[in-house]
């Protein structure tokens, strides 16, 4: 099975710097690509997004007698210490943090894990899957049923995220997997909430439906450009369809 990439990081036309990180590697016949959005002042969310990336992908390539499943926990997991002992060592960088969405793709299966407000979309069928669940104040008052999908999208705290690398000694990490058709076309798109907090998921479902992955990044760059791009924007896009030319 071919497998197609691409990825882009722009800094926001309102901010003066890029936190956010994301980078795609080989691993065993397979295919991981990482998405971060740093947190903290001094560049250090830049240095937290860089080492969840860097440790993720090295914990894979170290640990091949786990099954991926669990090296995917383990990796984000050991990203989430590096960063607290980072932290420790360099007072400036104190409270650095970063939100991670991870994709291990081989052969049929497709192994995932989150933590923060990026997120994990799989379009399959012409139709958006929302694989990840945000760790916000929103989605949690949107869980417990004090807010509707309309009052989320516009709440003044919908960036107050409840988890992430870096914050607490241990973390959290939501990890799964399911099996994808080699047959049939699919994407993968990972994002920050640069482009979730801008675009809807009806929006993002459209942008998704043609073949050139380049096509599709110049899109989705220029949308969020046309409305502001109030924060910086990340994605990877991770298709099996052929490209042109290729």
């Amino acid at each position: 099975m071919k497998i197609n990439y691409i990825f882009t990081s722009k800094t926001g036309l309102k901010r003066s710097g890029n936190e956010d990180y994301a980078d795609v590697f080989e691993v065993e016949e397979g295919l991981l690509a990482v998405v971060c959005d740093g947190l903290g002042g001094n560049n250090a969310g830049e240095i937290a997004s860089k080492l969840a990336v860097s440790t993720i992908r090295d914990y894979f390539l170290q640990n091949d007698d786990e099954d991926y499943l669990s090296r995917m926990n383990h990796a984000i997991k050991t990203s989430n210490v590096r960063i607290k002992e980072s932290a420790l060592r360099t007072p400036e960088h104190t409270g650095m943090a970063t939100t991670a969405v991870a994709v291990y793709l081989n052969k049929n299966y497709a192994f995932w894990g989150h933590v923060g407000d990026s997120r994990i979309y799989f379009y399959y069928q012409n139709k958006l899957i929302q694989v990840t669940k945000d760790h916000s104040y929103v989605q949690r008052l949107l869980d417990d049923g004090y807010i509707s999908p309309e009052q989320a999208e516009s709440h003044p705290h919908r960036n107050v995220i409840m988890r992430a690398l870096g914050d607490k000694p241990d973390i959290e990490v939501d990890h799964d997997y399911f099996t994808v058709q080699r047959n049939e076309p699919w994407k993968f798109f990972l994002c920050t909430d640069g482009v979730s907090g801008v675009l809807s998921n009806e929006e993002i479902e459209q942008m998704l439906i043609p073949n050139d992955l380049e096509f599709i990044t110049n899109k989705f760059t220029k949308a969020i450009e046309e409305r502001g791009a109030p924060d910086n924007f990340t994605f990877v896009i991770i298709s099996n369809q052929v490209q042109a030319g290729r």
